[in-house]
């Protein structure tokens, strides 16, 4: 029998789990830069949104990013690893958490560079930059999401 404090109980964890991300909990591996704090502002970032994040530090940036697929042309500081997808650098989490959420046939996403006022580097919603799907579908790259912009999946 269900007791009115089991049903709170249960209603509230309902509604907690609710309110977060899609894949909140799920393991993340990021490769930082030797050095970078904006690496470590990124997955601080991603705990507080209630992902799983292990940290580790690039040996060889260059060719470790390259085994993974990264195109040397949307190369950033930082790699993340979860769920079978590469983010490179510092992808917003709308646009992270719509490729954990509807699976496409790509290897990941990139922000090329460490644009200002993305996440990790600012965080300031406004800032206008382009994330870009790579791999798969997306061959060398296309636009996935428009940072800044009122539509932002709309490319």
């Amino acid at each position: 029998m269900i007791t009115r404090r089991h049903f709170n109980a249960l209603t509230a964890t309902s509604l907690i789990a609710a309110g977060l991300p899609a894949q909140a909990g799920s393991p993340m591996h990021v490769l930082t830069s030797p050095s970078c704090g904006c690496c470590h502002a990124w997955a601080d970032l991603a705990r507080a949104r209630g992902y799983a994040v292990t940290v580790e530090e690039l040996t060889d940036p260059e060719a470790q990013k390259l085994a993974r697929g990264i195109p040397r042309a949307l190369a950033s500081c930082h790699t993340i690893e979860t769920e079978g997808y590469i983010f490179e650098g510092h992808v917003p989490f709308d646009a992270l958490e719509a490729v954990l959420r509807d699976r496409p046939a790509i290897t990941g996403l990139a922000v090329p560079g460490m644009p200002m006022g993305s996440p990790g580097m600012g965080d300031d919603p406004t800032a206008r930059y382009d994330v870009i799907a790579f791999g798969g579908e997306a061959g060398a790259g296309k636009v996935f999401y428009r940072s800044g912009t009122a539509e932002p999946f709309d490319t």
